[in-house]
């Protein structure tokens, strides 16, 4: 916490915004306004601010946190156990995701590239149509040469 500091005497209002902050023990106040703080307390007005900063650190000291039950502390780990499961399953989901969405940016690439790179040529050689197969011609008029054997 940054504190300002002050190069001359403490005021009222600086203390006690000191004493909210820090508390009645001095010690534990920033070193560059310890100084000017011991001067300010000897005052009536310091001493009474440290005293109305000393019933609220004793009111404080005083409060206790009991520990949680076991209901509670096991209820508390099962809670965590679930988000850490769901969080794996969901890096586990966007790690399929991104692989899909590589090989597909590989496949647009690829796709793009033999675009690219083979125009196509006009080609001197017979282009098959429905009926054709690699064999020859297997339309209604084609000769039955070979079927005939």
């Amino acid at each position: 916490m940054a504190e300002k500091t002050t190069a001359g005497p403490m005021d009222a209002a600086r203390f006690a915004a000191l004493a909210d902050a820090y508390g009645s023990a001095l010690h534990r106040w920033p070193r560059a306004e310890q100084a000017a703080a011991v001067r300010f307390a000897e005052t009536e007005e310091g001493h009474a601010i440290l005293r109305r900063a000393g019933r609220l650190d004793a009111l404080l000291d005083r409060q206790r946190v009991e520990a949680p039950s076991p209901t509670l502390y096991g209820a508390i780990v099962a809670r965590a156990a679930t988000e850490v499961r769901q969080v794996r399953r969901r890096r586990f989901w966007w790690l399929g995701f991104g692989l899909a969405g590589v090989g597909l940016a590989g496949a647009v690439a690829g796709l793009a590239l033999v675009t690219v790179v083979n125009p196509d040529i006009q080609s001197d050689h017979y282009v098959m149509d429905a009926n054709a197969t690699s064999f020859g011609d297997a339309g209604p008029d084609a000769d039955q040469t070979e079927e005939d054997l």
